[in-house]
């Protein structure tokens, strides 16, 4: 019997973000060392001559998705909400060559969704993304799970 086994692998970026009416000082530009946890789940290739021979999937394969599709992204950028007006939009454009229109509100619960779809369309034939925990500080995070969202 194969069982179904979960790996993860972590990850960290720079990045910064303002919340659009917010009535917080989270409203200013600010940035997060972020860390991110990524769990994929699926049942490891048990064929000797296979160069993935125990593995569920090369670590380095999914270093390589998530580099593509998050850090190389959101890495040194400021994301903020499409709905800002032109004129802020025009002055941070300005001041930031990485500046990211997001069609929702950054917080890291809608970040953390955000990179869920991401991330599960690249995946190969046969795994599954079971989890992603995003820390925005040391003590805060969100977490996204695959069975809460079927």
């Amino acid at each position: 019997m194969t069982s179904i086994i979960r790996i993860t692998r972590e990850f960290s970026f720079e990045m910064a973000h303002a919340l659009l009416n917010h009535d917080g000082p989270c409203r200013n530009v600010h940035g997060h060392s972020y860390r991110l946890f990524v769990t994929v789940s699926g049942k490891p290739v048990h064929a000797r001559n296979n160069p993935g021979n125990g593995m569920v999937m090369d670590f380095d394969d999914l270093k390589e998705i998530v580099r593509k599709e998050i850090i190389s992204v959101f890495d040194h950028s400021l994301i903020i909400s499409k709905y800002y007006d032109e004129e802020k939009k025009m002055l941070l454009r300005g001041m930031f060559d990485n500046l990211i229109l997001a069609d929702y509100q950054p917080t890291c619960e809608n970040l953390i969704a955000d990179f869920a779809e991401r991330i599960k369309k690249q995946l190969p034939p046969g795994i599954k993304l079971h989890s992603l925990k995003l820390y925005e500080t040391a003590n805060s995070y969100a977490e996204w799970f695959a069975s809460d969202n079927e």
